[in-house]
């Protein structure tokens, strides 16, 4: 038979820990923070040692409360992961969804909250990584790839071809490719170089821009999704994918004043063919669909140079 303290006082005192305040803890837990002190002074008494000092204006946890709370909290994770685990098995679903970090932040991290409302029955996890997740080791139940394809063993569908221009601030008032001479160009680091890469060197060869532009001055980032930041807050212009700053291009943060356009990889929703939920995993399914359309098409002055989409290594095509 255990012989435990009361739950409530253990459970009082993890929170006041974590946080160092009991006001903290008390609206974490719907109480007020004269209970929160009457639960941690009965442990005390119970357990026969202090666990904080209190001392005017702050808390401090003795060395037997440090000796004290990781167990709590490792024991009250693993009561809210049992809990959730029942609460499922009364028919909610968790559904992985893997997809590149920018991807992630600029195109679904957007749209989560219209997912809960169309699907309140199905929890969404957003695994952002930009290496490909195991599909059938456990990783993920669904996934959208950039590259190529096929993927062989999978169902795979297209969601949306890559492209690359130019895009900035409107307050920057970029024009034209001339105007990128008194412009700072924004870069971010490829994990993969081809001749093909959409980077600024070969987009400023197919402008024929001439040497007016340093290809390789300006502000460099080592993740993309910095550079679209930076892009969005008026640092200067940046080569970007067309597909992930669509929704700044629509609300009027970016804008895209010229071309020529560069081809990418492409999109793809991959998942197994015979998904472990299939139900939850179409249901995901048909909300990429909608959240994840193919980009528009350039304005014919964009095109006026277009290049063919090619095999170019861009992020790190899966």
């Amino acid at each position: 038979m255990r012989r435990l303290p009361p739950l409530a006082s253990l459970r009082a005192f993890e929170a006041a820990a974590r946080h160092m305040s009991f006001r903290r803890a008390a609206e974490e837990l719907g109480v007020t923070p004269t209970a929160i002190s009457h639960q941690i002074k009965l442990l005390e008494a119970t357990l026969g040692v202090r666990l904080f000092e209190r001392l005017p204006r702050r808390l401090v946890i003795t060395a037997a409360g440090l000796a004290l709370h990781p167990g709590l909290r490792e024991g009250f994770e693993a009561f809210e992961k049992a809990v959730r685990t029942a609460t499922a098995a009364r028919g909610r679903r968790t559904v992985t969804l893997s997809a590149t970090t920018a991807f992630t932040a600029m195109r679904l991290v957007p749209m989560v909250a219209a997912f809960r409302a169309m699907h309140p029955d199905i929890d969404l996890r957003l695994h952002a990584c930009d290496a490909p997740a195991d599909l059938r080791g456990g990783t993920a139940d669904i996934a959208v790839r950039y590259g190529r394809g096929p993927y062989p063993g999978l169902h795979s569908e297209i969601l949306a071809a890559d492209r690359f221009a130019p895009v900035c601030s409107p307050r920057l008032g970029i024009r034209s490719a001339e105007d990128l001479a008194r412009a700072t160009l924004i870069h971010f680091e490829w994990r993969h170089v081809e001749p093909e890469t959409p980077v600024w060197r070969r987009w400023l060869d197919h402008a024929a821009i001439g040497r007016t532009v340093d290809p390789d001055g300006g502000l460099v980032f080592s993740d993309e999704g910095h550079a679209i930041q930076a892009a969005v807050a008026g640092h200067g212009v940046a080569l970007l994918s067309l597909v992930l700053v669509a929704g700044d291009l629509a609300n009027g943060a970016l804008v895209q004043p010229f071309g020529p356009v560069l081809g990418g990889y492409t999109y793809h929703l991959v998942h197994p063919v015979d998904p472990a939920d299939g139900d939850a995993v179409a249901a995901v399914r048909d909300w990429l669909r909608t959240v994840v359309p193919d980009t528009p098409a350039p304005s014919p002055q964009a095109l006026a140079r277009k290049i063919t989409p090619s095999a170019a290594a861009a992020r790190a095509p899966e």
